[in-house]
């Protein structure tokens, strides 16, 4: 058995366990069932994914090893890539407020705020149906039977999949009831995360999100983004706009539209300490 300190962080309820390099070569054991062990919330720490930094790269400041509860791996997170950032930043990783972190997606910006939260340059959406990836010929206005529903929705890629659908209805409750079948429904052959939207107003959606991997959770940064971007394009949307999650708010940013995609997401949100501690493995 080996002694592993670890650092539980959480964005807005979306919670995350964190692995200094040196902790994790201490560990024989392979990331995937390294992530379900530490990740159960009855015989492990309890998270929504594992997060593990990898300061030895070339190609910008710092990059990281993302896995989700269930030990698949993600290509990028949200709120994870904010918990992140704070944690390098803080522990003296990266010695400056705006840096580089190389993920699966790409380069991804993070940037600590003055009032503690932190803004992410997420890039830029991705909405060619192979390269999200879903089986249609467009990714907007794909019709979806499942189980006794039809939703319309809008495929988008933040460097993950998402599913964005527009709603009037109980956002939660659909989520419970479709958000499984919909994650692995055969027009999306990496599976993809679920998001029902709610509009309040041009500047304000309530969201509630199916995980890729995780379920229902407290929020998803990548699919608030992907949210906006589906909002916007349809021409629902302001280019601000404040989007509530059961774990809290994040405020996303997005000067572009339907005919014009090239212009790259803005997410700002919180991103806290939960507790340290060590673990036996």
């Amino acid at each position: 058995m080996t002694l592993v300190n670890f650092t539980k962080m959480q964005g807005l309820g979306n919670d995350f366990i964190i692995l200094d390099y040196e902790e994790y070569n201490k560990i024989s054991m392979p990331l995937d069932k390294l992530a379900l062990k530490l990740c159960d919330r009855h015989f492990g720490i309890g998270a929504d994914g594992l997060i593990i930094i990898n300061p030895n790269i070339k190609e910008a400041d710092i990059s990281w090893f993302f896995y989700n509860s269930d030990g698949s791996t993600a290509q990028m997170c949200g709120n994870g890539i904010r918990c992140f950032a704070k944690y390098v930043y803080e522990k003296g990783y990266v010695n400056k407020k705006e840096f580089s972190v190389k993920t699966k997606a790409g380069i991804i910006i993070p940037r600590i705020l003055e009032n503690g939260l932190v803004k992410v340059n997420m890039g830029m959406p991705i909405t060619e149906p192979d390269k999200i990836p879903v089986k249609t010929k467009n990714n907007f206005g794909i019709k979806l039977i499942i189980q006794d529903k039809t939703f319309t929705a809008d495929a988008i890629s933040m460097g993950n999949p998402h599913c964005v659908i527009i709603t009037e209805e109980d956002t939660k409750a659909l989520a419970l009831k479709y958000g499984g079948d919909i994650e692995t429904n055969k027009i999306f052959p990496e599976k993809t995360n679920v998001e029902f939207i709610k509009i309040l107003s041009r500047e304000e959606i309530n969201l509630d999100v199916w995980e890729r991997g995780c379920g229902i959770t407290l929020a998803c940064g990548t699919g608030a983004c992907a949210s906006v971007v589906s909002g916007i394009s349809n021409g629902l949307l302001n280019n601000k706009v404040k989007v509530n999650l059961p774990g809290g708010q994040l405020y996303i940013e997005w000067q572009g539209n339907k005919d014009d995609i090239n212009h790259n997401v803005f997410m700002s949100g919180a991103a806290d300490l939960s507790f340290s501690g060590n673990i036996q493995i």
